[in-house]
C-alpha cells in the first residue's frame, strides 16, 4: 500500500524535450546557438526553437496560450502581457520552482523587473531574459563645441531649449530625435512617459478616459511641437531603429529612447563611440519618468513538461548564462538589465563603462505601479496593461503622427482618440 501511494504522489516522468517560441532578436538567436552545447549536453533536455519576428510573436503566443494547446512549453512574453496572461490562467506560476532552485537566486532580479512579471496575486509568472528602461543620450562633443551644458537631471523644458540651440539643419543635424513612427510600441512608448511626467494619464483608476485632459493634451502638444520644430527629418517614419541610425551617423544631437540603444552606440566601430553622454529620462512633475520593458520566459499552464521547461528558463535567465555569453561572445552582448549582480561584474562594468551605471539607475527608479501623479487601473509605465491597448495605442499614434505632418491639430487628434479610449474604458468599467 505504501508503495502504491508513493507512486501515485510522484510526478509522472517527463519527456526530455521542450518547445520554445521566441522573438528573433539578436540576443535570442545567440541563445539558440549556445543551447545544445551548454544546456542540452548537461541536462539531456533537447530544446526545439521556433523564432518569429517581433511584430508577429505576440500574435502567435496569444493564439497558442489562449487555446492552451500545449504546443509550446515556453514562450517569450513581455511585461505588457504577463499580468493579463496570468489573470486569464494561461501561465503556470513559477514560485514552487523558484523555491526549490536555490541556485537561481530570485532576490538578485532587480525589483522593478520582479514586480512587472508578477500577477495581481503576488506570484511570479515569468522570468526575465533582459530588461531596459529609457534615458536621454546626447553628443558630448557637440555640446562642448556649442558651449551647451546638459543638466544632471534635465526637465523636458530644458531639453526643448537645448534642442533649439543644438539644431543645425544646414549641417544635417537635428536638435533631437524622438520616435514619430506610428505604433503602440514605437511612438506611443516615449510619448506615454512624457504624458506621465506632465501629469497626464490614459485612464484614471475608474477607467475614465483622460486623453483630452490638460496633462495628456499638454504632453502631446509638447511632443508634437518638439518633433516638428527640432526633430529629425521624415519623423513620422522614424522609430527606434531610425533614431539609432541618426544618432550613430551624427544626424542628431540628442535622442530620448531605450537604454538598450547605448550598446550599439558604444560598440567597436561605432563612429560615435565615446562621444555620448547619458542622463535620466527628462521629468516635469514626477521624480523619474523612464519606462520599463523586459522580454521574459513564460511557462504555458498546459505544458506537460513543466520541470524540464523550468530548467531551461532557469538557465536562460541565470548568472551562469550571462557569464557564458561574456566568455563566448563578449560582455557587451550580455542580456543585461535584469540582475543586480550583472552590474557588479568587473568584466561587464568595463564593457558598459559609459552607460552601465545610468542604465541600472534608470531601471531601479522605474515604478510600474505608480508612474505618474495619480492612481492607475493597471500596472505599466509606457503602456496600459490590457490587450486592447495595442489597438488603441496604434490608433492614437496614427492620429498624432498626422499632427506631426501638419494634417490636423493635436486637439483634433486627441478628440478622435478620446472616443476610442472611452470604448476601451467602458469594457472594463462593466467588469466586476
Amino acid at each position: 500500500m505504501l508503495a502504491a501511494c508513493t507512486s501515485q504522489e510522484e510526478a509522472p516522468p517527463e519527456k526530455k524535450s521542450i518547445e520554445v517560441l521566441m522573438v528573433d532578436n539578436p540576443q535570442m538567436l545567440e541563445l539558440k546557438k549556445l543551447t545544445a552545447e551548454h544546456f542540452t549536453k548537461r541536462t539531456g533536455i533537447r530544446v526545439d526553437f521556433t523564432t518569429v519576428p517581433e511584430n508577429e510573436v505576440r500574435e502567435q503566443v496569444h493564439k497558442d496560450f489562449s487555446a492552451q494547446s500545449g504546443r509550446y512549453d515556453v514562450a517569450t512574453i513581455s511585461n505588457f502581457e504577463t499580468r493579463d496572461y496570468a489573470r486569464r490562467g494561461w501561465l503556470r506560476p513559477l514560485d514552487s520552482f523558484i523555491t526549490k532552485d536555490r541556485g537561481f537566486d530570485q532576490s538578485d532580479i532587480l525589483l522593478p523587473i520582479q514586480l512587472s512579471l508578477s500577477g495581481a496575486d503576488g506570484k511570479v509568472y515569468a522570468e526575465p531574459f533582459y530588461g531596459e528602461s529609457s534615458f536621454l543620450m546626447y553628443r558630448k562633443d557637440v555640446f562642448d563645441e556649442l558651449g551647451l551644458k546638459m543638466p544632471e537631471k534635465p526637465t523636458w523644458g530644458q531639453v526643448a531649449s537645448l534642442a533649439e540651440e543644438a539644431d543645425r539643419p544646414e549641417e544635417g543635424m537635428s536638435g533631437i530625435c524622438l520616435r514619430g513612427q506610428p505604433g503602440w510600441g514605437e511612438m506611443t512608448a516615449p510619448l506615454t512617459t512624457v504624458v506621465n511626467t506632465f501629469g497626464g494619464t490614459w485612464f484614471d483608476q475608474h477607467w475614465k478616459a483622460k486623453l483630452t485632459d490638460p496633462g495628456f493634451a499638454d504632453a502631446a502638444q509638447f511632443y508634437v511641437d518638439l518633433v516638428r520644430d527640432h526633430g529629425e527629418k521624415n519623423a513620422t517614419k522614424s522609430g527606434y531603429a531610425g533614431c539609432l541610425r541618426n544618432m550613430k551617423n551624427g544626424r542628431s544631437a540628442m535622442w530620448y529612447d531605450a537604454t538598450a540603444g547605448a550598446g550599439p552606440l558604444e560598440a567597436d566601430g561605432s563612429p560615435v563611440k565615446g562621444k555620448i553622454g547619458y542622463v535620466p529620462a527628462p521629468v516635469e512633475e514626477t521624480k523619474s519618468s523612464g519606462w520599463l520593458y523586459t522580454w521574459a520566459w513564460g511557462l504555458q499552464k498546459s505544458s506537460e513538461q513543466p520541470r524540464s521547461a523550468w530548467e531551461f528558463i532557469s538557465w536562460a535567465s541565470s548568472k551562469e548564462y550571462e557569464k557564458l555569453v561574456g566568455r563566448e561572445i563578449g560582455w557587451e552582448n550580455v542580456p543585461a538589465g535584469k540582475r543586480e549582480s550583472t552590474f557588479d561584474r568587473p568584466q561587464y562594468k568595463k564593457a558598459a563603462s559609459a552607460f552601465g551605471d545610468a542604465t541600472e539607475k534608470a531601471i531601479r527608479e522605474a515604478d510600474p505601479r505608480t508612474p505618474g501623479v495619480q492612481r492607475r487601473p493597471t500596472v505599466g509605465i509606457q503602456f496600459v496593461g490590457v490587450p486592447e491597448f495595442t489597438g488603441l495605442g496604434d490608433s492614437v499614434s496614427r492620429e498624432l503622427s498626422a499632427a506631426i505632418k501638419g494634417e490636423q491639430s493635436v486637439a483634433a487628434a486627441l478628440r478622435k482618440s478620446q472616443d476610442e479610449a472611452r470604448k476601451v474604458g467602458a469594457q472594463y468599467r462593466k467588469q466586476p
